[in-house]
């Protein structure tokens, strides 16, 4: 059997393959309300039927100002949560499993006036002056956390995702060269990110396991590297993270040293935080070739590949990529004429 199309089960979520769909944000929200619309119905039940093991439904932050624009998904209400039930349903009703990655912008917003940070360090010479939250405010922040899991968890989603990379709040939080904060939350930069951790998991069923992604490396002059980020996810682990989603930079614009642009590019990083901390792996990064994709799982670098620009090209990458490297596919009955008859399970 191909590792791609091998099952794969932690705690409560049980995948039919080691496929994700990577969250990616589509700036499709019509009246700046947060909702999602049929855009993101079709968006995200299109991939399903395509035959994706576990969907990632893109930021979805916890305040209107925490979106990276007004056209960007939230999670701020109860009146969101229809919504995405029917997503949700619509995934469920494919045979796919369904999460959500939470987040807030913070100092990237770029809709928000002023937007808010850890402190009042800009992204660039370019960027908004963020305002540097009260430590009342840190701690409301982390409610809004707890609310948007027991909306997502309503909605009925599978997993919920905490976005800890890609220069968002969380991220911001626990870099140095971004956090300079002299209060709890600047002396110890993973207490924000611990404290989200466990108010989130404290509405979350308790085989409902919370995802984080992380990034492993920043990019930006003096930016921390990968024992940082290794000792940050060590305490974000034992605050109940259950696997980790591993990326890198988007923290600034790229210093001296820039992100590589190869198949596989991050893998050393999710195969160093698998060593590290002995705890599940998503890689991403360059892997829509299905060959890189397996190959990443064949040498046990990380239990789940998620594929990002690749969905956005082919909705039934999924398919695709198992009819390719297994030889065997699953198609929807409605479209099994178009496979050959040896393919087909």
């Amino acid at each position: 059997m191909a590792m791609l199309q091998a099952p794969y089960t932690l705690k409560g979520l049980s995948l039919k393959n080691r496929i994700v769909m990577a969250p990616m944000c589509q700036y499709s929200v019509e009246a700046k309300d947060g909702i999602p619309n049929d855009w993101h119905f079709v968006h995200y039940v299109s991939r399903a039927v395509g035959g994706t093991g576990l969907i990632i439904i893109e930021m979805t932050d916890v305040d209107p100002d925490g979106r990276i624009t007004d056209y960007d998904l939230g999670l701020w209400s109860d009146e969101h949560v229809p919504a995405f039930r029917k997503i949700v349903d619509g995934v469920h009703k494919q045979g796919s499993k369904i999460g959500i990655q939470i987040a807030h912008a913070g100092r990237k917003a770029e809709d928000a006036n002023p937007p808010v940070g850890p402190s009042d360090l800009p992204v660039s010479a370019d960027s908004k002056t963020p305002r540097a939250l009260t430590t009342e405010e840190v701690k409301a922040t982390i409610s809004q956390f707890k609310d948007a899991a027991r909306r997502a968890v309503e909605a009925g989603v599978d997993t919920i995702e905490i976005h800890g990379a890609h220069g968002y709040l969380i991220h911001q939080f626990h870099s140095p060269g971004i956090n300079n904060r002299e209060d709890e939350y600047g002396k110890d930069l993973s207490k924000f990110g611990v404290e989200i951790i466990q108010a989130m998991k404290s509405v979350m069923p308790e085989d409902m396991p919370l995802l984080m992604r992380i990034s492993a490396v920043e990019y930006m002059d003096g930016g921390y590297g990968l024992d940082h980020s290794i000792e940050m996810a060590k305490k974000y682990k034992e605050a109940g993270i259950d696997m980790f989603h591993i990326s890198s930079g988007g923290e600034a614009a790229p210093g001296e040293v820039k992100p590589a642009n190869h198949p596989g590019y991050q893998v050393p990083f999710a195969r160093a935080f698998k060593e590290a901390l002995d705890v599940p792996i998503i890689a991403v990064g360059i892997l829509e070739n299905p060959y890189v994709a397996e190959a990443t799982l064949a040498n046990q670098d990380a239990e789940l590949v998620a594929i990002g620009r690749g969905m956005l090209q082919d909705a039934y990458w999924s398919m695709h990529a198992l009819e390719d490297v297994a030889r065997q596919v699953e198609p929807p009955v409605q479209y099994k004429r178009a496979f050959r008859k040896h393919l087909l399970k």
